[in-house]
């Protein structure tokens, strides 16, 4: 096995990096850790040694630090935003970010740098002393001892290394590199680490995109004009925003958080600024917007089929499902009765849709102009059994007795059922059904997807069923045989949307995942492109014209790609 190399930190400061590694690793050490001491002491140096290190792939797991922001003239937004993206999950406040991190319980190291400097310290505080709480989160927070923010900080009984106590430099080796370097000064760890710009004109859309993000998020907190209704599209999508991208996909996230009510000259402007992004934006509807309305919360969504052809299924947080145009937004009505809590939605081709609620229980609903009875005349009057949807209907309500169902996905004849252990099981239409089952994840199936392949030369359409899992893998199986032996996708974080389409170039995957990207894949060409709105993700659809549909909290979104 090779050995991991440190090099040793610069000034001298051999003994401070000593016992920043003891800390590390001692079980017993306080986990808030406070570097302290006076201007140009060194504390950046010190920290910037350490995540330049401690962040390798290579790095042991009890050295590793797994998120550092220097937050030097940034807000408490900036702050939550940039550490949820290093911890991979979506965080729109600070609570949120807290109970991400509660909800993972892995040993998790925080490194915040130049506290003192920020455009809140004593909020910032109050937000490490609330993630100091959390028993398997340390952190390190680089502060002067003279503010209000150290005062609070020290309250919580931290390790406190103040470098300007002799004990923390080696007095030769910090000669000797003064010597070599005799004009060095200690510049913040923002500017040595990631070399931050001024914020730009907050109502220039050009302007706000190639600037640095989190100057631009603080600036945005301070000033509550509108900007023409940049200010709260940014701060909408804000965590998108932040991350490392080009200019025009920055555009392209904000062209999508835009609201009807904004500077009509805006949505132009944008769309010309993101004309290098891999999407266009055919429609966008955020909270707010009134033509056409916004459609509320979308926890699941399904592309219609069949006699919902070109028309979009949409459950918000009280169950409401309503039907809209995938062209335009417009809506086209709602089904009669709501499901409460609703996790998946399915259409059938005879406009029956099916919803599945968090409590496994099934709601039926038909369109008004649909019909189930097949044949005419005598034939259709003597026929009183069951349709094929009734009989597909009658197998999930019997597979959902055996098993608590988590994901749903049907086509014309067949469904797929989730559970929580990790099992997908098929049932059919069949007047004497046959199920299928296999275990395809450790964990729960979180979302499940089905798409019917043209027809071969036995005249039977092959349907093929994805599931995606908490174990953040996405399964293929065709239940005529065995499913396939590695994961279609695979990342460290939980599936939360899927779904699937036949397309003039073959078949696409959409992949919705817990840290607020979607995955976009066309499978026959292995052509792969993501977008992430802001918002975490709750749901996702594809069309047959390849229209990519994304539900949030905030918005819902269409677009295509280019």
């Amino acid at each position: 096995m090779s050995r991991v190399v440190w090099q040793r930190p610069a000034a001298g400061r051999e003994p401070a990096a000593t016992a920043l590694l003891e800390w590390l690793v001692d079980p017993a050490a306080p986990r808030l850790c406070l570097i302290s001491g006076s201007a140009e002491c060194g504390k950046s140096s010190l920290l910037a040694w350490l995540v330049r290190h401690a962040s390798r792939s290579d790095t042991p797991v009890e050295r590793t630090v797994h998120a550092f922001v220097p937050i030097g003239r940034e807000s408490v937004q900036g702050a939550v935003w940039a550490l949820a993206d290093q911890l991979g999950v979506v965080a729109r406040a600070p609570g949120e970010l807290v109970q991400a991190l509660a909800n993972d319980r892995r040993r998790t190291v925080i490194v915040l740098a130049d506290l003192h400097a920020s455009i809140d310290p004593d909020a910032l505080a109050e937000l490490v002393l609330t993630l100091w709480e959390l028993e398997h989160v340390r952190l390190i927070v680089e502060t002067r001892s003279d503010g209000s923010c150290y005062r609070s900080l020290t309250g919580a009984g931290p390790a406190v290394m103040d470098l300007d106590d002799p004990k923390w430099t080696d007095p030769a080796r910090y000669q000797a590199w003064r010597e070599t370097q005799p004009e060095a000064r200690h510049a913040s760890v923002a500017n040595m680490m990631s070399g931050a710009g001024p914020a730009a004109a907050l109502d220039d859309p050009a302007a706000i995109c190639s600037a640095d993000p989190l100057l631009v998020t603080g600036a945005y907190e301070a000033d509550p004009d509108e900007h023409g209704g940049l200010r709260t599209a940014w701060l909408r999508a804000g965590q998108s925003l932040c991350h490392d991208q080009e200019s025009a996909e920055r555009a392209l996230v904000l062209l999508t958080a835009l609201g009807d009510g904004a500077d009509p000259r805006l949505r132009p402007a944008l769309a010309e600024l993101a004309a290098a992004a891999p999407w266009d934006v055919l429609w966008s509807r955020v909270r707010g917007d009134v033509r056409p309305p916004w459609p509320g919360p979308a926890v699941a969504l399904c592309p219609g089929r069949g006699l919902l052809e070109g028309q979009l299924l949409v459950a918000d947080h009280v169950g409401a499902v309503r039907i809209m145009q995938v062209a335009d937004a417009a809506p086209s009505g709602r089904l009669a009765q709501p499901a409460l809590q609703t996790t998946a939605l399915a259409s059938l081709t005879d406009g029956t849709v099916l919803a599945l609620d968090s409590h496994s229980q099934l709601h039926v609903q038909q369109v008004p102009s649909a019909d189930h009875k097949t044949g005419s005349g005598l034939a259709a009057l003597l026929d009183d059994g069951p349709t094929p949807t009734e009989r597909l209907v009658q197998a999930v309500t019997a597979q959902l007795a055996k098993a608590r169902g988590t994901a749903l996905a049907a086509t014309e004849r067949d469904a797929a059922v989730g559970d929580a252990q990790g099992s997908v099981h098929v049932v059919n239409d069949a007047a004497e059904a046959t199920g299928h089952s296999a275990r395809l994840h450790r964990g729960c199936v979180t979302a499940m997807a089905a798409v019917d392949l043209p027809a071969g030369d036995e005249g039977t359409p092959l349907t093929l069923f994805y599931s995606g899992g908490s174990d953040g893998t996405v399964r293929c199986w065709a239940p005529a045989g065995e499913p396939l032996p590695t994961p279609v996708a695979q990342r460290s974080c939980p599936v939360v949307a899927l779904d699937a389409a036949h397309v003039t170039a073959g078949l696409v995957l959409a992949i919705g995942w817990a840290d607020g990207i979607v995955e976009y894949r066309r499978l026959d060409t292995g052509d792969v492109r993501f977008f992430c709105p802001g918002p975490p993700v709750n749901a996702v659809g594809v069309t047959q014209g390849e229209e990519l549909l994304i539900g949030t909290d905030e918005a819902l979104i269409c677009l295509r790609p280019r």
